[in-house]
């Protein structure tokens, strides 16, 4: 059994698609379709049944993939050992929230793709939880901690939220000094039919709201908040990219979460993924220790005086 073959076999069952197995291989739908028909022929059977959903796996096929992912580990892992114990190399596709990966992984990521030139990262954008054994990702970041499925997981660090808003805003709206005072604000957050992790329904725990202003990104709702349109939730990590929001309420309205670190089961045998694993943690985790200690010295001058307009 021809491994080029497995490993086209594998594409196909991870997208569901001839033309998407194609576009991740680097060859045309045809050839993916050529290769399953030699595959077939060469185990006597029949790997995908044909829908307008796409190809899905028979019976046979489902048998086929624990082997075939063997047989991927091995090439993998054949490709490690010839490479040797040096920086890493390769593309390592790493999928998060879009709030961790626009404001978190690009200054985590940099010192470790400095450190390893032939390494090539992809971050991918998108609110909503990742399929590792279709290999959506080689690994992914989460909010919540999963609890099945055929994966290891690790506390990638935690991070802490508050409510927050322009100063501009701020200087002409009425006056915060207690949770009970939002209630005139108009309060930007996530689409409530969107929430796609309970993590993230921060308002319900906050007990404040209905949002007015609403979006599945969190980069809109940042925007939103930066151009005075009210108030919000804001991840601290978030603030550096927003350097006129302030903190509120910081006393008495305080979230922490956690980033969890997700992975197919079988890659913990690869020690190329083990090691961007244990370097991504590491400069996380970091990164989180620098901007608390410049969250509070950029605060100490506020200490005496409220950062929010005061009654007359």
């Amino acid at each position: 059994m021809d491994w080029d073959d497995l490993r086209v076999f594998l594409a196909v069952a991870r997208t569901e698609s001839l033309s998407a197995a194609g576009k991740r291989l680097k060859i045309d739908p045809a050839t993916v379709g050529r290769r399953i028909a030699r595959l077939e022929e060469a185990t006597k059977a029949r790997l995908f049944s044909k829908s307008p959903q796409g190809y899905a796996l028979t019976e046979e096929g489902a048998r086929l993939i624990p082997h075939a992912e063997t047989a991927e580990r091995a090439a993998l892992g054949a490709e490690e050992s010839l490479s040797g114990p040096g920086g890493l190399t390769g593309l390592i596709r790493l999928g998060a929230p879009d709030g961790c990966a626009n404001y978190l992984l690009p200054q985590v990521l940099a010192p470790i793709c400095d450190a390893n030139p032939g390494l090539e990262v992809q971050i991918v954008a998108l609110p909503r939880v990742f399929n590792l054994s279709k290999r959506e990702a080689d690994m992914a970041i989460a909010v919540s901690r999963p609890e099945a499925g055929r994966l290891t997981v690790q506390k990638l660090t935690d991070y802490r939220l508050h409510l927050a808003a322009s100063r501009d805003y701020l200087a002409s709206a009425p006056a915060i000094h207690s949770p009970q005072d939002l209630i005139p604000h108009r309060i930007v957050g996530y689409i409530p039919d969107l929430i796609f992790d309970k993590e993230l329904d921060y308002l319900a725990e906050i007990g404040i709201g209905p949002a007015t202003l609403t979006s599945n990104s969190v980069s809109v709702q940042l925007n939103w908040l930066r151009h005075g349109a009210g108030v919000g939730v804001v991840h601290d990590f978030a603030l550096p990219a927003a350097p006129g929001l302030t903190r509120i309420l910081t006393g008495q309205i305080s979230l922490t979460r956690s980033f969890w670190l997700i992975r197919h089961e079988s890659d913990t045998r690869l020690d190329r993924l083990n090691r961007f694993a244990d370097q991504l943690t590491r400069e996380a985790r970091a990164e989180m220790a620098r901007l608390e200690t410049v969250l509070r010295q950029d605060e100490k001058p506020r200490l005496t005086e409220s950062p929010f307009r005061p009654d007359p």
